[in-house]
């Protein structure tokens, strides 16, 4: 099995906000949702949906839900499926939205390990990306992915390398 330094690849990754209109490739795009059906969640119960805009008139609609497109010439949405999930029975938690959120960062980093750019953007009208895509009705959406290569002048935010002390983070028991 290849060895995989999964903490240079997540410390590489960082919010892309630039993107180039270069084409993405079919390949890349496949290996990147089989990153998603892969994912691991509550009892294996896959209570999640994607949606891939690539037709001109998707990502035309895509522009109307968040002004956050940063050029992107595909987008990946990822929607949860409640009636779908596991529930603890201790309190009765619903882990839809849990199973999609981990199906959604190993999409994020499945794209960085392409080669590609991309940001996690949770600003963008749901209800109006229902009404436009009636096939996401059933889902709460949580995340929407532009995919695209890094523009040429693309860098990490200021803030990225920022982070909390392991002391804050962490309490040993």
């Amino acid at each position: 099995m290849e060895t995989i330094n999964f903490l240079k690849l997540a410390r590489e990754r960082y919010s892309c906000r630039q993107l180039s209109d270069r084409k993405v490739e079919a390949e890349k795009l496949n290996r990147i949702l089989e990153a998603a059906r892969i994912a691991p969640t509550a009892h294996n119960e896959q209570p999640f949906r994607l949606f891939l805009f690539e037709s001109p008139e998707a990502v035309e609609k895509a522009k109307e839900i968040t002004p956050c497109t940063f050029g992107a010439a595909c987008f990946l949405v990822v929607g949860a499926v409640a009636k779908e999930a596991w529930v603890r029975e201790f309190d009765q938690k619903n882990f839809a939205e849990i199973d999609a959120g981990i199906v959604a960062t190993q999409i994020m980093l499945a794209i960085e390990a392409e080669g590609l750019g991309t940001t996690w953007v949770g600003y963008f009208d749901a209800p109006r990306a229902k009404e436009l895509f009636p096939e996401m009705a059933e889902c709460e959406l949580i995340a929407l992915f532009p995919i695209g290569y890094r523009a040429e002048n693309a860098r990490p935010a200021y803030l990225h390398e920022q982070r909390r002390p392991m002391s804050e983070l962490l309490e040993r028991l």
